[in-house]
Formats: structure tokens, C-alpha cells, sequence
């Protein structure tokens, strides 16, 4: 069985080396969705694949992206210290912040994170799907685990800015002083 999670985050990039000449040589952004797709061949005590709240942390991630600008590794180096200067959330990403890139990112991060979701209610092997990022209203990119051969990447090749780390910092300790 199959289930969806969608997420939402509104950003900011240039697409280098596409064709679009709008795209590769202005900054524009976009109200981007993200479905996450969870699978297992087994269901949990509550009859669900898994309890949407086990992706808090997927919730989080996705956060991070929200009005930020997401920003190309390989964009020139004056482009870096502008962004940086004038842009509190900044996205360092190890590809393009295409559809695409984002969602072999996505999926990349997404992964790891439900890798490491204790999952304690009888859960069967639940295991991300895909990714799929919508750009407009009428195109997506979609990635799948066997799409991960396309990434040379690691972890710490994606950067968040300080003010988003902060923020989420913050956030993180004001829920548990709430909740504590």
C-alpha cells in the first residue's frame, strides 16, 4: 500500500544552463508542492502505513526551504556573496535548484530522515516511494530510488544558512518548553 504526504514552500533560484533563457539568467521563484510517497507491504495496530506524524521531521525539512533562496554550489562566486549579503535564508544546494534537483534532493534527505523514524505501533518495512516536486501548477519532477545513481552528494554538500538554523533552533526549543 501506498500513502502521500504534501508539503508546501515558496522559494527563490536561477536554473543555469537550462534552456529557458528567463529561467538561467533571472532570479524568480516559485509556490512549490512536495508529495512525499511512503509504501509498506504491511499495515500497523492503527491499520495505516504509518501515523502522518512520524513525518514531523520530513515537516521540518521542508521548512527549511520556505521563502529562502536555494542556491547552486556551482552559481560564480560573486552571485554567492550578493546572495549572502542581501538574503537572511539561503539554501547552498550540490545541484541545480531545478524540479529535478530538487527532487533527487528531497528524496536524498526525505530517506535518510524515515530511515531513522523510530517506528514502534507494528509498522511493517516502510520505506520511501518517491519524491515528486511540482514547479507550476502543470509540471513536476518526480524522483525514485533508482533515480539516486544521478547524485554525487553527501550530507554536508547541503547548506542552510545560519539565520535558518537558528530559526529552526528556536522553533524546536519553544515546542518542547510548551510540550516539555
Amino acid at each position: 500500500m501506498r500513502i502521500r504526504k504534501l508539503f508546501r514552500f515558496e522559494a527563490a533560484h536561477v536554473v543555469r544552463n537550462c534552456h529557458a533563457r528567463r529561467c538561467r539568467e533571472n532570479i524568480h521563484g516559485h509556490s512549490y508542492i512536495v508529495e512525499v510517497f511512503i509504501s509498506s507491504e504491511t499495515l500497523d495496530k492503527g491499520y495505516m502505513v504509518m501515523d502522518f506524524t512520524l513525518l514531523d521531521e520530513v515537516k521540518a525539512l521542508i521548512d527549511r526551504f520556505d521563502h529562502s533562496y536555494c542556491l547552486w554550489q556551482g552559481e560564480e562566486e560573486e552571485l554567492k556573496r550578493f546572495i549572502y549579503r542581501y538574503n537572511q535564508r539561503v539554501v547552498e544546494m550540490p545541484v541545480s535548484p531545478s524540479a529535478e534537483g530538487f527532487a533527487l534532493l528531497l528524496f536524498f534527505l526525505v530517506d535518510n530522515i524515515l530511515r531513522h523514524t523510530v517506528l514502534s505501533n507494528g509498522e511493517g518495512e516502510v520505506q520511501l516511494h518517491s519524491v515528486r516536486v511540482h514547479e507550476t501548477a502543470t509540471g513536476y519532477a518526480e524522483a525514485f530510488r533508482e533515480d539516486m545513481k544521478l547524485v554525487d552528494f553527501t550530507h554536508d554538500d547541503i547548506l542552510f544558512s545560519g539565520s535558518i538554523l537558528h530559526e529552526e533552533a528556536t522553533s524546536t526549543k519553544h515546542r518542547d518548553d510548551v510540550h516539555g
